[in-house]
This record gives C-alpha cells, sequence and structure tokens, in this order.
C-alpha cells in the first residue's frame, strides 16, 4: 500500500484573531449555566418582582383608581434595590467555582499553555459572572421602562426623566462589576468553590453587621463606608438623584468601591498564574 508523505504542510485553516480568546471562554461558560435547571429557576425567581413590577404598570394604565401605583424615578431605585438579593444569591451560585474550580483541577495550566493570556482568561470568566448579574438587574429594568410606555401608549413618563435610562445602565454596570470582581478575587484564593461562597458571604454580612454595631452605638451612620452593599447603595441613591440614606458623602463610597477593584485586580493578578506560586 502506498506510504504518504508525512512532512512538513503548511496550515491550510483560518487563523483566529488575537485578543477575542476570553469570548470563548465566557461563551462557554453561559452554556454551562444555561443547560442548568438550578440556574433557570433562580434566574426565573429574580424576575418575579420585574413581572410584579409589570403587572402594577398595566394596571395603573387601565383603571383610573389605580393611579396611587403609578411609576415615579423612585420606582426604578427600589426595584434595583430589590434585586440585591438576588444579586448576592446569584453571584455565590455563578461566581464562586469560576476559578476555584479550575484551581482544583489544575486546569490554569492547561488554559494559559494555549495562545491564551492572563487578561483573557480573566475577562472571560468576568464576562460569565456580569453577564449572568446583568440578566436581573439591568435587563429587567430596562424591561421595565419599555413596558411602562407601551402600557401608558405614549412616552411622556420616558420623556420627562430621560435620565433614568443612563442612572439604570450606571448603577447596574458599576454593582455588578465591582461584586463579579470582589467574587472572582476570592474565588482566585481556594481549590473550594463552599469554601469561596464563605468568604464571600462574610465579606458581605460581616461588614454589614459591623456597620450596624457602629450605627447603634454612635447614632451616626457617617461610618456606612465600611460596608460594601452600604457603598452602592449610596452611589445608587446619588446617581438616581434621590435622598441619600446614609451621612456617608457619596465620593467617600466611590473611593471604597475603586479600593476594591483595585484590590481585586491586585489579587488576580497574583493568583492568576500557569504555576501555582508559594510564598
Amino acid at each position: 500500500m502506498p506510504i504518504h508523505d508525512q512532512g512538513y504542510r503548511r496550515y491550510g485553516g483560518a487563523r483566529g484573531r488575537r485578543g477575542h480568546g476570553w469570548a470563548v471562554i465566557a461563551a462557554a461558560g453561559l452554556r454551562t449555566f444555561f443547560a442548568r435547571r438550578i440556574f433557570l429557576g433562580l434566574l426565573l425567581m429574580a424576575w418575579l418582582p420585574a413581572i410584579v413590577r409589570a403587572v402594577q404598570f398595566y394596571a395603573v394604565a387601565n383603571f383610573p383608581q389605580a393611579s396611587v401605583l403609578a411609576p415615579t424615578p423612585d420606582t426604578f431605585r427600589q426595584f434595583l434595590d430589590q434585586q440585591t438579593n438576588f444579586v448576592f444569591f446569584m453571584t455565590v451560585y455563578a461566581g464562586a467555582g469560576l476559578i476555584a474550580n479550575d484551581r482544583r483541577a489544575n486546569a490554569l495550566q492547561i488554559y494559559l499553555s494555549k495562545p491564551l493570556t492572563r487578561s483573557d482568561y480573566v475577562f472571560g470568566k468576568l464576562a460569565i459572572l456580569t453577564t449572568c448579574l446583568l440578566m436581573v438587574t439591568w435587563v429587567p429594568a430596562m424591561a421595565l421602562l419599555a413596558l411602562q410606555a407601551a402600557f401608558a401608549g405614549n412616552v411622556t413618563f420616558l420623556r420627562g426623566h430621560i435620565y433614568l435610562i443612563p442612572a439604570i445602565t450606571v448603577f447596574s454596570t458599576l454593582q455588578v462589576v465591582t461584586v463579579s470582581a470582589a467574587m472572582l478575587a476570592l474565588s482566585s484564593l481556594s481549590k473550594s468553590s463552599r469554601y469561596v461562597a464563605l468568604l464571600y458571604a462574610a465579606l458581605v454580612f460581616f461588614s454589614v453587621a459591623l456597620f450596624g454595631v457602629l450605627r447603634f452605638v454612635t447614632r451616626d451612620t457617617s461610618l456606612s463606608w465600611i460596608s460594601l452593599p452600604n457603598d452602592l447603595a449610596q452611589l445608587g441613591d446619588a446617581i438616581f438623584r434621590v435622598p441619600l440614606r446614609f451621612a456617608t458623602p457619596w465620593p467617600v463610597a466611590l473611593m471604597m468601591i475603586v479600593a476594591l477593584l483595585v484590590a481585586s485586580g491586585l489579587v488576580l493578578e497574583r493568583r492568576v498564574r500557569g504555576v501555582e506560586v508559594v510564598g
């Protein structure tokens, strides 16, 4: 039988563009989550408040006696406040194992041995979690804005409060990026997703409890900056132009968020490596 030449042959396939490896990681991760019933159930539960608000907008548009339920800018701020609990559970479920599971399976060596950079890997994982979280914050909030105009048959409310579009977008992005970065940093510290979930819960609940104690002792809310949820809430109030709920100036809350993002970036830079660093 003939023996074919096994020498060098020029690659005949298409060459992928550099810098798009993160999109492959993100797409694969999202497909994995959307194949899970628990994730879909959690996503459905996160949309229940939006469904209730949609019914409220429909009633206002069709029944004059329901005018007391007419939406205001504060309605959308309250909605995003309600979504905070779902953001927490989605962050824990979707984010705790993003890096921890790869570290447990020694998959970082495989990822980073391919033509992928650490930036591709981190941004791919970040894109997975931010997409999941935007689906319980920005997407339903914008859908409610559209439904309000559709039920009312006009854009009077939206025209009078056009700043709601950038307000919803800016706050949702700020919230999602902040908690996603913090969760990824924690996920890079351990090989156990359960331990990472506990660390994140401790970060959130301990800071809130500590502020509660200090508030009780000092009778003042100027120390709200020590709590991540309070920092996000304070910035949300400022973005939506509603009265601030704490005495802390919003620039201080913003500084704490920036500090958390920088710290998370430094942790990820050190922990996401192809070879485990001991020391």
